[in-house]
């Protein structure tokens, strides 16, 4: 059995004196999607900040085989991580164009780059029309695309996205899960999803955890927990 591609045992984060994980272990496969459940103050996005090095924690967390526990974020960034953090953290007074640009800060090879900026415009075909307007002036949903394409050129092995849907319009937020699902499918992309709308997120991943408090409740494939009673009734609303 090939080894995954991240790997979380026994993970604790804190922030100050207050323990928000205790314990989280999980996996990622590469090529996978693989989506973090529950409830807010579950502990699903310090799982993400875990990864990537943003917050205080203890535990063994591995990435591609080498250990990252004690890697800084932008040490964690090189090796190939990108984070897409809940509120979409673009930077308002840039451009589009500079905040792509941003996203590759951590390679090297301006032609690579300048090719890979082309490879993700593909996908978000209107963010090239846009390239000099500021991103402060983008709505809600296209910041968050830009914030996604913005990520992808980092040319990552594994993408962290953080509450995709948080206040976006539906229709938004289902071109959001179409475009990640097309780069898991056409190009391999593994992303851990943290998503408190159950129903899309077991849509468009094959495995999830569902955590609770800071520990992991639940996990197993995707059509199993659509039919786990307490899933249903806490998390898809029927």
């Amino acid at each position: 059995m090939a080894e995954p591609l991240l790997q979380l045992e026994e993970v604790e984060a804190r922030y100050g004196p207050v323990k928000a994980l205790h314990g989280v272990s999980l996996t990622v496969a590469e090529g996978e999607i693989v989506a973090v459940l529950g409830a807010n103050g579950a502990g699903k996005t310090t799982t993400l900040r875990a990864i990537s090095g943003t917050v205080r924690r203890s535990g063994a967390i591995r990435f591609a085989g080498k250990s990252i526990a004690g890697r800084s974020p932008e040490a964690v960034a090189r090796l190939g991580i990108a984070h897409v953090p809940e509120g979409r953290g673009t930077l308002s007074e840039l451009s589009v164009a500079e905040n792509l640009r941003l996203g590759a800060y951590v390679r090297r090879g301006r032609a690579s780059i300048q090719e890979d900026e082309q490879r993700v415009l593909a996908h978000f075909p209107w963010l090239g029309d846009r390239r000099n307007q500021r991103a402060g002036t983008l709505s809600g949903g296209e910041q968050q695309m830009l914030a996604l394409a913005r990520a992808l050129m980092l040319r990552p092995r594994l993408v962290l996205l953080d509450e995709p849907s948080l206040g976006l319009a539906p229709r938004v937020v289902a071109e959001i899960f179409r475009i990640v699902g097309e780069l898991n499918e056409r190009e391999g992309l593994t992303v851990l999803v943290v998503e408190q709308n159950a129903i899309l997120a077991l849509e468009a991943a094959s495995r999830a955890y569902v955590l609770e408090v800071g520990r992991v409740a639940l996990e197993g494939g995707s059509e199993t927990l659509r039919r786990n009673e307490s899933v249903r009734r806490s998390y898809l609303g029927y």
